[in-house]
C-alpha cells in the first residue's frame, strides 16, 4: 500500500540530474527514511542523466512509500533503449541489449545491482524504469528523533479535506493556484495569478514577516487568508523553499483548515510545547562577531554545558559541500590526533546520515557511526543538522560518556537550537570567507612585493620564513636542495616566541630532513614529534606544546624541488584548510624568488670572478715613490668598468704607468679594458718606448673589428733618481691631462694633449719628459673625475685643480682620498661614471 508519494517534472538540460539528486534526497529524509538515501540518489542520478542528457527528454520522478519498501519511477520519452546484458546472452548479437562496458544501460546494471526488484514498462511514446528499496530493520544502538504526532491532531476524515497547493515566485507573487485553493479560499486562479501573496494573506503582526518566512527552506504556522467573500479563513501552511530545473527559487504553500492541521504538521512542531521541554539558547551576546571561532567554540561550549554532556563539537561543511570540517570542540582535546574532515554522506553506514537529528545511544556497539570520537571514552551522542534554505550548512553534536544518556527530547531541543543558530552562522562563516579572501590576496600582494625586492639568497630565506609566522603558522623552518638527490639542508627556522628558536633548531638539526622528491601541496610530517619521543624529550619544557600539526611544502621552481618550507603549530593546534592553500600559494612564489636569488648569485659570482681578473694585482712598493689608487666602477655589482689603471715594472729601476677610459661602461667596456690592460704590459717589457707602445696598443683595438671601442689612455715611465727626484716620460693620447702640485702649492698641467687610440690607424705620439721634485705630486684622473655634474655645474678641470691646491704637504694617500670625497660631495646623486684616480708623490725623504 502507498503511504506517499511526490512527483517532479526535470528538464532535458544538464543539471537536471543535480535537481533530481536534491528532490529524491529531500523527499526521503522529509519521509524519515535516510537508510535508502544513498543507493536512491545513485540510481536515480543515472536514470535521469540517461533520460535528459543522453535521450534529450525530459524526466519525471515519482517517488512512492509503501510498508516496507520504497518504489522510485523515472519516465522518459524515449522508449527504444536496450536493456541490460544478461548472463550466457551475447550482447553483440543484438542491439536490443546494452553493452556493459559501454554508457547505454548502465542505469539498468546499477538498478538490478543495488535495488530489491526493478523493472521496465513500456507505454505509447514513453519507458518507465522502476525500482524498489527494502527499508531495512532499525540497527541497535541509533535512532532518529522524529516524535509521533498526537492522536487529537489527526484531521477529521469524516467531511472532505482540501489542500490548497499555492506556488510563489522570488518577488512573492502567485504563480500557481490548483482546484483546491479554489474551492478552500473561492479566488478563481484568474482572480489571484500574478497578485502578490501578502494581499491574501493576513499575516500576524507578531513574529517573524511574510517575506522572511518566504525565504526559510521551511516553514509551518497559522495564519488566516481573505476569501473572495471578505471574509477571513483560519488555515494552517506548509511552506518550502524550492528550485527548479534552472535553479529560480520558488515557495511551494500547503494550506488546510486550521482544524485539519494534522495533516501536514511535522512532527514535533505543536504550538504549544509541554512546559518541561524548555528550549536551548546557543548564542550568547552579538549573532555574528568578527571572530567566528569564538562564536563556535561559545557554541559548543553552551551546548555541552545546557545538556549537562562531557563533551560537544561543531562541524561546517567544506565550500563544496562535500566534507565536514571539524571548527570547534571541547571535550575533545585527549585524543591527541587531526580532527580530520569528515564525508558527508559516506558516514560508517546509511544510518549515520548527517541531514536528520540522531540519538546514539551507545557508541560501543556501532562505533564507526561516530568516527571522530573513537577512543574518546563516549559513549552517547546526539547529532542535529545545520541547514540553511534546505541546505546542508554543517552538524553539531553532543556526547556523554554514560550510554543512554539523551533521549528524543534532548535530540529535538538541541535541534530547535540548530534551526535558530543555523542561519547566523552561515553569515557569520561567509563573512569569514570574504575576509579570508581579501586578506589572502593583500597577504600574496605584500608578499610578491617584499620578495621581488630582493635578490640575496638569505634575505629571502628570512623573508619567507617571517611571512609565514605568525600569520600561517606558529614556527617555520626552510630547506634548500643541492643538487639532484643530495640530502636538503636546514637553512632558517623562525618561531613567534624568539625564546623557542634554539630548541626548535636544535629538534630539527637532530630530525632527518624531509624527503625531496615530494609532489606539489602540502604534506603532513611527523618526524619532528618522533625525535622530540625518541630522545625522550617530547615533555621536556624547552618542548612543552611547541610540536602539534606540521607540514612540508615543496618550493618547486623551474621544474625542480629548490627547497621545502615546513609550517608547524603548537600542541593540539592544527592548520585548517584554507591556511593550507595560502601557504601553498606563498611557496610557489617563494620558490620563484629563492631560486631567482640562486640564479643572481651564481651570475654576480662568475661576473665578479672574471672582473676580478682584469685588476692589477697588489701594487709594487717603488723605491722613493709614494703610490695611491682610488677605483670605482659604476653599476651595481660592477667591480671592473671602462675606466682602469695599472702600474708595473718594465726592467730594473723603471715602472710603468697607465690610467685610462675606455668608451662606456659595464662589461663591454672591461673586456676592451682588459686588452689594453695586458697589452701595455707586454708591449713595455719589449723594450718599445712610451710612443711606440701605445702605437701598438692602437692597432690591437682596431683588430678587435665591430667590439673595438676608442680609449683615452695616460701612459707613463717612471725612474727614480739617485738626487731623490723621480724622472718620467709621459703620452697623453686624449686623456684628461695630469695634474702637477708642486711643494709652493702651484698647480700645473704636466702634459699636453694627443689623438685619443681606436680612432684612426696612423698616430704621431711624442713623450714628454718630467722631472719631479721631492714633495711635489702628480695626479692623474679619468673624465668620470672632472665631469662630475650637478645639474648644469660641472666640476671640470679648474674645479679639481682648486681640490688639488689644498693638498700642498699631504701624502699621496690623503691627495687620493680628499680628492675622492670632493667628487662625491659635488654633487647629492651617486657617480653615474667610472672614476678612477691615481697619485703619485715624491716623498720629502727618500724612503729605503
Amino acid at each position: 500500500m502507498v503511504t506517499a508519494r511526490a512527483t517532479a517534472t526535470f528538464e532535458p538540460v544538464g543539471r537536471s540530474a543535480a535537481a533530481a539528486r536534491g528532490f529524491v534526497r529531500d523527499t526521503l529524509l522529509g519521509w524519515g527514511l535516510p537508510e535508502v538515501v544513498d543507493d536512491a540518489v545513485v540510481l536515480v542520478s543515472e536514470l535521469v542523466t540517461n533520460a535528459v542528457v543522453h535521450a534529450g527528454t525530459a524526466a519525471e520522478v515519482r517517488c512512492l512509500r509503501e510498508s516496507d519498501t520504497v518504489r522510485i519511477e523515472v519516465t522518459d520519452r524515449h522508449p527504444e533503449r536496450g536493456l541490460p546484458s544478461l548472463a550466457h546472452v551475447p550482447a553483440a548479437s543484438s542491439d536490443r541489449y546494452a553493452d556493459p562496458d559501454g554508457e547505454g544501460g548502465r542505469g539498468l546494471l546499477m538498478c538490478s545491482a543495488l535495488s530489491t526488484t526493478w523493472g521496465v514498462e513500456y507505454a505509447a511514446g514513453q519507458k518507465t524504469v522502476w525500482f524498489r528499496l527494502a527499508l531495512p530493520a532499525q540497527q541497535p544502538g541509533t535512532r532518529y528523533a522524529l516524535p509521533s504526532l498526537p492522536g487529537g491532531q489527526l484531521p477529521d476524515a469524516e467531511s472532505p479535506v482540501r489542500v490548497a497547493v499555492v506556488q510563489l515566485d522570488e518577488e512573492g507573487l502567485v504563480r500557481s493556484w490548483n482546484a483546491d485553493a479554489e474551492a478552500l479560499l473561492h479566488h478563481r486562479p484568474e482572480q489571484v495569478l500574478g497578485r502578490p501573496w501578502a494581499e491574501l494573506a493576513d499575516w500576524p503582526p507578531t513574529g517573524p514577516s511574510l517575506p522572511d518566512t518566504l525565504r526559510l527552506a521551511r516553514w509551518e504556522g497559522t495564519f488566516a487568508v481573505r476569501r473572495a467573500d471578505g471574509h477571513h479563513l483560519d488555515v494552517y501552511a506548509l511552506q518550502v523553499r524550492v528550485r527548479d530545473s534552472h535553479g529560480t527559487p520558488s515557495t511551494v504553500c500547503l494550506l488546510v483548515r486550521e482544524a485539519d492541521q494534522g495533516l501536514l504538521r511535522s512532527p514535533g512542531t505543536a504550538l504549544e510545547k509541554p512546559a518541561a521541554v524548555e528550549p536551548l539558547d546557543l548564542l550568547v551576546g552579538p549573532a555574528v562577531p568578527d571572530d567566528l571561532g569564538e562564536l563556535l567554540q561559545g557554541i559548543v561550549e553552551r551546548a555541552r554545558d545546557l545538556l549537562d554532556a562531557d563533551a560537544a563539537y561543531l562541524m561546517l561543511t567544506s565550500e563544496d559541500d562535500t566534507e565536514f570540517e571539524v571548527r570547534a570542540a571541547t571535550g575533545l582535546a585527549a585524543t591527541g590526533r587531526r580532527l580530520a574532515p569528515v564525508p558527508v554522506d559516506s558516514g560508517g553506514g546509511r544510518l549515520d546520515s548527517a541531514r536528520l537529528p540522531a540519538v546514539h545511544e551507545d557508541l560501543s556497539v556501532r562505533p564507526t557511526a561516530a568516527p571522530l570520537l573513537i577512543g574518546t571514552g563516549l559513549r552517547s551522542l546526539i547529532t542535529v543538522p545545520l541547514k540553511v534554505e534546505g541546505r546542508l550548512t554543517g552538524s553539531l553534536g553532543v556526547a556523554a560518556s554514560a550510554p543512554g544518556r539523551f533521549d528524543n527530547e534532548d535530540a529535538l531541543r538541541l535541534q530547535f537550537a540548530a534551526d535558530r543558530i543555523a542561519l547566523a552562522l552561515e553569515s557569520a562563516r561567509l563573512a569569514e570567507l570574504e575576509r579570508l579572501r581579501r586578506g589572502s590576496l593583500s597577504f600574496l600582494v605584500e608578499a610578491s612585493d617584499l620578495l621581488a625586492g630582493t635578490l640575496e639568497r638569505e634575505q629571502t630565506l628570512a623573508l619567507m620564513a617571517q611571512m609565514a609566522v605568525p600569520t600561517l603558522s606558529s614556527w617555520c623552518a626552510v630547506y634548500t636542495t643541492g643538487d639532484q638527490g643530495s640530502p636538503a639542508d636546514l637553512a632558517f627556522v623562525l618561531h613567534e616566541d624568539e625564546d623557542r628558536i634554539d630548541p626548535l633548531r636544535a629538534l630539527l638539526d637532530k630530525t632527518p630532513a624531509p624527503a625531496g622528491e615530494l609532489t606539489a601541496g602540502a604534506h603532513f610530517w611527523t618526524a619532528p614529534l618522533d625525535t622530540a619521543r625518541t630522545s625522550g624529550q617530547a615533555d621536556s619544557p624547552e618542548l612543552a606544546g611547541l610540536l602539534g600539526e606540521t607540514v612540508v611544502l615543496p618550493l618547486a621552481a623551474r621544474n625542480r624541488v629548490i627547497g621545502l618550507l615546513v609550517l608547524g603549530v603548537g600542541t593540539g593546534q592544527r592548520l585548517r584548510q584554507e591556511i593550507l592553500e595560502l601557504a601553498e600559494d606563498l611557496s610557489r612564489r617563494a620558490a620563484l624568488a629563492l631560486d631567482n636569488a640562486r640564479l643572481y648569485s651564481e651570475r654576480t659570482a662568475t661576473s665578479q670572478a672574471f672582473q676580478r681578473a682584469l685588476l692589477p694585482p697588489e701594487l709594487p712598493k717603488i723605491p722613493g715613490i709614494e703610490v695611491e689608487v682610488f677605483y670605482q666602477a659604476a653599476g651595481e655589482g660592477n667591480e671592473v668598468g671602462g675606466d682602469f689603471y695599472d702600474i708595473f715594472p718594465i726592467r730594473e729601476g723603471t715602472y710603468g704607468f697607465a690610467i685610462g677610459d675606455v668608451c662606456g661602461t659595464g662589461p663591454e667596456a672591461a673586456s676592451v679594458t682588459g686588452l689594453a690592460r695586458h697589452s701595455l704590459r707586454l708591449l713595455a717589457r719589449e723594450g718599445l718606448d712610451a710612443p711606440q707602445v701605445l702605437t701598438r696598443l692602437n692597432t690591437a683595438i682596431l683588430d678587435e673589428g665591430p667590439r673595438s671601442r676608442f680609449l683615452t689612455l695616460l701612459y707613463g715611465e717612471l725612474t727614480p733618481q739617485q738626487d731623490g727626484s723621480t724622472a718620467l716620460s709621459l703620452v697623453c693620447a686624449g686623456h684628461p691631462l695630469p695634474l702637477r702640485l708642486r711643494t709652493d702649492g702651484q698647480v700645473d698641467q704636466a702634459a699636453s694633449p694627443q689623438p685619443l687610440l681606436g680612432v684612426m690607424d696612423e698616430l704621431e705620439l711624442t713623450a714628454e719628459q718630467l722631472v719631479l721634485q721631492p714633495g711635489e705630486v702628480l695626479l692623474c684622473v679619468t673624465d668620470g673625475v672632472t665631469e662630475r655634474r650637478e645639474g648644469l655645474r660641472m666640476l671640470g678641470d679648474d674645479g679639481l685643480a682648486q681640490v688639488l691646491t689644498g693638498c700642498t704637504g699631504l701624502t699621496a694617500g690623503a691627495v687620493a682620498a680628499r680628492v675622492q670625497r670632493a667628487v662625491e660631495r659635488f654633487a647629492p646623486e651617486p657617480p653615474s661614471d667610472d672614476m678612477a684616480i691615481l697619485t703619485l708623490r715624491v716623498p720629502t725623504q727618500r724612503q729605503g
